[in-house]
């Protein structure tokens, strides 16, 4: 079948009304019978406008496989698994577990101990049946279970569970607490559970085969989903850590520490995927951060960077221990710590029942201290715990204290808060990997899990190579740059320089200033010295009006008032509003008047505005600073051949605007920090290297852009793409765009329907309510770059060449996705970025298409190198990034105002983000 027919077959039935998808995300009321509905189109209600009707995009099918290029052997990450069982079926059971008063289970973790409880014990009534459970309310079998609803009854001793104590209240010796005689007595409280399985789903695996043909299912999503958690629970019977496809070892080898108590721990990423090669493993290494094992105390001590306990913050650290796990000695019990002692443990004092009983034969209690009870009635010797809290691991009411150093900190408890800039520089340091030693491990792994062993594989009839799969790759031809005066610029190997060259455009750095934040620095040396950079590169640096010295008093102020007062001097001095300052930062890493310095210049005053810290200033360095200012000031430092040509495929031919979209959110433990929505856009067709951005915040954690295009009455619609669009029609000469091409960071497969069908419908509407004729065509293409799949190249030990592009075999079988590796990697292993094509209505070539995207990883006005992700994506970024930083300091009246409104869902209202000052909108600020 050739591949033109093949994408029509794929098409054709994903358009056919029968497609469950349809119903799924069309309307939802049953169709009328006649008249016949049309492939692709839901009804709709009569009275509704007929220009719009309701379509349901799904993804495209493959076009063609590219052919430009060298061809290079690559052996990349995936392991080919065989399946031999096509015709059984998994069955799904749903568990309900709880206590034997009927109440639920709530804590997590318990599970996998109460199931594998229940396969020990009743593995008959089971029919000796290997289950695969996923530690929550799912379980699988391959063929049934003997009947479609069981019950179990199982009791457990003493579960502290896995991950955390379920409702078992703590007990066992060294309690300090009213039953402490009865708990001597009996140290392991044992507790019933009431198990439930009954049947959900069966799932047939020729689902599997289905999805390889590119026939993909909600059964074959499950099938794989099956596959996965089988060995999920295989990592989980080893002892490890399960992050959701990830799995960490409890081997200290693995560890590595970056600092404030938090180590590296590195580990695998597994996971099942259908591809055009048939049914693969795609196996990586991976990293996660952990709480550092051992004594509580020296946690705190590196946690806080403190010398000695005794100067540790005791609210800080009441914070950090809560729910983390931990052993006591000497009886080695499990307990969640719940809190700390209000008093240190020489103070703080419980009732404790006495052996004697008194006259009416009431058991007496007297009030002892932690401290006392534990050195003389279980005469365990304290050393520096009496003047500290005690850990509480009670509950509210019946709180149970042990001395700090009698605590110790369980191995392999996540650690989920943001890691500072110093600490993840730290991690990517330490777990970065040359590509063989990353093959090594690999391989490694492989062999160590031993997964021919795992019963439930095998009866699934599921066999894994141990060999690293070989695909062909092309290396690209690179793009040829143009530099001043019609030069040309030669990239190899993915980077050039612009020794002995002038920018393509340079702009003038007139009606400036220096503003220096108390950064030790030879001022005066640096201008003269940017002065003359600047002339080699065709720049014109004027000398500067003045320059500007923090007024030591102020050194010490918040960075808020810090950028203030220094507006207040500019302001009192310069003769009018300056057209660029030059800023000095006293510390490299995450400055805190960085933030409210961007913000003031550029929503406040509409200055264009670059800091530096400047440590080692030499030529290099400064010919850096000034790529970025050349570029904010308008300029441009290199550009495409065929850029000036114009000759490049599809879009030379006809107006067309590029948009980069990336939404950020705040870090995992920042539940409250609006996301930051940016899209940045070319403009001045037919470059293809200019871009402006606008950015807007959204609910937290909310992923589709919501402010795309935003009806507020009639004739005005405050959205994003509105502003875009008359942007590029002023810049390039009155004309609205006939294609619109769409690049997106940051969406996982789930989304790709959301994005096609959400954010492209807003972006239509966007330019319908423009101008209701106009109906420019798009091309939507996603951009991924937390995936797992690596390249290899065989039998060298360095990284794919800039360039490298794959396309099949371990590509999708039905959908048109690529693999590239534009950048050289220096270090560790190369991530290749993976493009999904959603939508492509200009009709683009594959060669073409990848032609194209090569090109947009050598716009970027930044570097002189390739770049790993096309540039508008990379600006997208940016511009997210610096705003997010202004957001920061918002102060607490400007937050809570609501701008907005409320978010939905009802949650508090979102701050808006300041607008950019007219004269800074189009500038490439983010540069």
């Amino acid at each position: 079948m050739d591949p033109s027919e093949q994408a029509h077959n794929g098409e054709q039935e994903h358009n056919g009304v029968k497609e469950p998808e349809q119903e799924h995300n069309g309307s939802t009321e049953p169709l009328p019978p006649p008249p016949p509905v049309p492939p692709n189109v839901t009804p709709i209600k009569a009275d509704s406008e007929p220009a719009l009707k309701k379509v349901f995009r799904a993804p495209m099918a493959r076009r063609g496989l590219g052919t430009k290029g060298n061809k290079v052997p690559i052996l990349t990450n995936h392991f080919k698994v065989n399946v031999s069982n096509v015709d059984g079926h998994f069955f799904h059971y749903s568990v309900a577990l709880s206590y034997e008063d009927g109440h639920p289970v709530d804590g997590k973790g318990i599970g996998r101990k109460v199931l594998d409880r229940v396969h020990e014990t009743y593995d008959t009534d089971l029919a000796g049946k290997e289950f695969a459970y996923d530690g929550e309310k799912s379980l699988f079998t391959v063929g049934p279970l003997p009947r479609n609803k069981l019950e179990f009854t199982v009791v457990l001793d003493d579960v502290t569970s896995n991950r955390n104590n379920g409702n078992a209240s703590p007990g066992g010796p060294g309690s300090p607490n009213d039953s402490d005689k009865k708990r001597l007595r009996r140290p392991y409280r044992s507790k019933t559970y009431k198990v439930e399985i009954s049947f959900a789903a069966k799932i047939p695996m020729q689902a599997i085969a289905n999805a390889l043909r590119g026939q993909e299912s909600e059964n074959s999503q499950e099938a794989l989903r099956v596959l996965d958690i089988i060995l999920r629970q295989h990592a989980a019977k080893k002892g490890c850590l399960l992050v959701r496809q990830s799995f960490f070892h409890n081997d200290p080898r693995n560890f590595t520490d970056v600092g404030g108590g938090v180590l590296g721990c590195r580990g695998f990423h597994s996971s099942f995927r259908t591809s055009q090669g048939g049914l693969s493993l795609n196996i990586d290494v991976s990293t996660t951060m952990i709480i550092q094992p051992g004594p509580v105390v020296d946690f705190l001590i590196a946690n806080q960077n403190v010398k000695d306990p005794f100067s540790i913050d005791w609210a800080k650290a009441k914070r950090v221990l809560k729910n983390l796990r931990i052993t006591t000695s000497p009886t080695n019990q499990e307990y969640k710590i719940t809190g700390l002692s209000e008093r240190p443990c020489k103070e703080q004092t419980f009732s404790l029942k006495q052996k004697t009983k008194d006259d009416a034969g009431e058991v007496q209690t007297t009030d002892v201290t932690v401290y006392d009870y534990f050195v003389n009635n279980r005469n365990i010797d304290l050393r520096y715990s009496a003047d500290l809290p005690c850990i509480n691991v009670g509950k509210p009411k019946r709180p149970t204290y042990f001395p700090l150093e009698l605590c110790s900190l369980v191995s392999l408890q996540r650690y989920t808060k943001a890691l500072s800039t110093f600490q993840r520089a730290s991690l990517v340091e330490k777990s970065r990997q040359k590509p063989q030693e990353r093959m090594s491990t690999l391989s490694g792994a492989l062999k160590s899990n031993n997964y021919d062993s795992e019963p439930l594989l095998r009866s699934c009839g599921i066999s894994i190579s141990t060999n690293f799969t070989q695909v062909d790759g092309r290396v690209l031809p690179t793009p040829k740059l143009k530099a001043g005066n019609g030069d040309d610029i030669y990239a190899r190997n993915g980077r050039w320089n612009f020794n002995n060259k002038k920018f393509v455009n340079p702009s003038k750095v007139e009606r400036w200033a220096v503003v220096n934040f108390s950064a030790r620095c030879d001022v005066r040396g640096l201008i003269r010295d940017l002065i003359k950079v600047g002339e080699m590169k065709g720049v014109i640096v004027e000398p500067p009006f003045d320059v500007f010295e923090e007024n030591q008093q102020y050194r010490r102020a918040p960075p808020l008032v810090r950028v203030d007062k220094m507006f207040e001097d500019i302001q009192a001095k310069l003769p009018g509003a300056p057209k660029f300052l030059l800023c000095l930062l006293p510390e490299r890493k995450n400055c805190d008047i960085y933030g409210p310095w961007k913000r003031k210049n550029l929503a406040d005053y509409g200055v264009v505005t670059q800091c530096l810290a400047p440590t080692r200033v030499n030529d290099q360095y400064l010919t850096n600073l000034l790529l970025k200012i050349n570029a904010k000031l308008g300029g441009l430092n290199s550009v495409l051949a065929i850029e000036q040509t114009p000759s490049i495929p599809m879009v030379s031919k006809a107006p067309t605007i590029i948009l980069g979209m990336d939404v950020s959110h705040g870090s995992p433990g920042q539940s409250d920090i609006p996301s930051i929505a940016a899209v940045v856009s070319s403009r001045q067709w037919p470059s293809i290297s200019r871009y402006r951005a606008c950015v807007r915040t959204q609910s937290p954690k909310v992923e589709m852009i919501d402010s795309l295009y935003k009806r507020v009455s009639d004739t005005e619609d405050e959205g994003i793409i509105r502003e875009l669009l008359l942007d590029f029609y002023v810049s390039s000469g009155k004309r609205k765009p006939d294609q619109i091409i769409i690049f997106r960071d940051g969406v996982s497969e789930s989304q790709f329907n959301q994005v096609l069908n959400i954010e492209l419908n807003q972006i239509i509407e966007a330019c319908k309510f423009l101008d209701e004729k106009w109906s420019p065509k798009f091309l939507v293409i996603i951009a991924q770059k937390n995936h797992h799949t690596k390249f290899f190249q065989p039998g060298s030990p360095d990284n794919v060449q800039p360039g490298t592009i794959i396309d099949n075999k371990v590509c999708h079988p039905r959908n048109y996705d690529f693999y590239l590796c534009a950048h050289a990697g220096m270090i560790g292993t190369t991530r290749p970025t993976h493009y999904h094509v959603l939508l492509d209505e200009v009709g683009f070539s594959p060669d073409d298409l990848q032609e194209l995207v090569h090109s947009l990883s050598y716009v970027y006005q930044r570097s002189t190198t390739a770049i790993s992700v096309v540039a508008p994506i990379c600006y997208a970024h940016l511009a997210a990034t610096q705003l997010g930083q202004w957001m920061k300091f918002e102060d607490a009246s400007e937050t809570s105002s609501s701008h907005n409104g409320a978010a939905p869902g009802g949650g508090p209202p979102v701050p808006q983000m300041p607008r950019l000052q007219e004269s800074v909108r189009n500038s490439m600020f983010f540069c």
